[in-house]
């Protein structure tokens, strides 16, 4: 099989797996399901609604774990509501055969995160959620667990992607650093520490809109409609004009980053979780930015980053420039032959405080 440099693969290295069947696939492969440094990952046509969310683990298939806990069976085909509070394993239609050396990890789409939909990849044998160790052969699922918003799935949509790791990827804060001197990755003085924080924006330029919270009781969201939803029907406004909110316990954000970030075209990015002593609050971490994101020569000139928090047991205050976040970059095994933006009709470059592309862009509020 052919040997991959040091580092995660690019598209044009994903076609290449995808010939040589370590991906695999029940259906035949679509337009646009190779991005620049990932592989969006397809539902397949049965939703199978468990007691409990799970990991197979030791020598354990999901399938015989799905033995154990499942309660019924959800055909998706032509569409099937998704409750909110369930948790759902769909088998995807795609499968791995991974060669020696490398490895994989998945995380939710920019859009499902901002459905507070959570989405983890599982396989037969795994400790983990959203990490494939080296050499897997075998399916992939992925379980579905809708937390403010009941959904409505079917076969082929794309929630997942999946990156690929050839050996030691991870840049070093020290190599982090001479990137930024050399083309810069934020648009502040850089916090470099395991990785790039980058802190929440609650004093924006205009007006007092810092945010959305998730209303509690709203319609279900049909995942196959775009730019559909009146946002007020799902969303509540968040305004300060102190710097400051108080956090909800159990309520769910969207906020934004104060920094401008940019991923170059020989790097990739993962939101990792910060600190948890920092406060009652977790912001998700279920994302991987592309080469391309918020870089100049691709349409963005810096990104903002959206934040999807979900406040613990106790109220928190937040307050603006509080670091909550941190990048995690690392090197690319080739330079794509794409990269995110306009060019392959991204749908977040150049973005601010934006909600899913799932609802109507909000009409614009006046500054109180």
């Amino acid at each position: 099989m052919t040997t991959f440099a040091t580092g995660v693969l690019a598209d044009h290295q994903i076609a290449q797996l995808i010939a040589l069947g370590a991906v695999t696939a029940t259906t035949p492969f679509t337009a646009g399901q190779v991005q620049p440094a990932s592989l969006d990952l397809r539902l397949g046509d049965v939703a199978y609604r468990v007691r409990a969310s799970f990991l197979a683990g030791g020598n354990r298939t999901v399938a015989e774990r799905l033995c154990d806990f499942t309660m019924h069976t959800v055909p998706l085909t032509g569409g099937a509501v998704l409750e909110k509070g369930c948790v759902y394993v769909v088998p995807l239609q795609e499968g791995l055969s991974l060669p020696a050396g490398m490895t994989a990890a998945a995380s939710a789409k920019s859009s499902i995160g901002r459905l507070d939909l959570l989405t983890r990849i599982i396989t037969d044998r795994g400790v983990a959620f959203d990490r494939v160790p080296e050499g897997y052969t075998g399916p992939l699922y992925v379980e579905i667990c809708p937390r403010s918003f009941s959904v409505v799935a079917q076969p082929g949509q794309m929630l997942n992607q999946i990156i690929f790791r050839q050996g030691q990827t991870l840049m070093t804060d020290a190599e982090l650093l001479a990137l930024h001197r050399e083309t810069p990755i934020v648009d502040v003085e850089p916090v470099i520490a395991d990785g790039l924080g980058f802190s929440v924006d609650l004093r924006p330029a205009q007006g007092t809109l810092i945010g959305y919270r998730a209303k509690p009781h709203t319609g279900v969201v049909d995942l196959s409609k775009l730019a559909y939803y009146t946002p007020a029907d799902y969303w509540e406004e968040v305004h300060t004009e102190t710097g400051w909110i108080i956090l909800d316990p159990g309520a769910f954000y969207i906020l934004v980053s104060r920094e401008a970030i940019a991923i170059p075209p020989m790097q990739a990015a993962e939101m990792a979780p910060y600190l948890a002593m920092v406060g009652e609050f977790r912001v998700h971490y279920a994302g991987f930015f592309d080469p391309g994101f918020g870089w100049a020569a691709a349409g963005g000139t810096g990104s903002r980053g959206v934040l999807e928090v979900r406040c613990h047991e106790a109220p928190f205050v937040l307050e603006h420039g509080q670091i909550v976040g941190r990048l995690v970059y690392e090197r690319m095994s080739s330079h794509p032959q794409a990269l995110y933006g306009a060019g392959i009709a991204s749908n977040y470059q150049g973005q601010g405080l934006k909600l899913s592309k799932h609802f109507a862009p909000p009409r614009a509020v006046k500054a109180t």
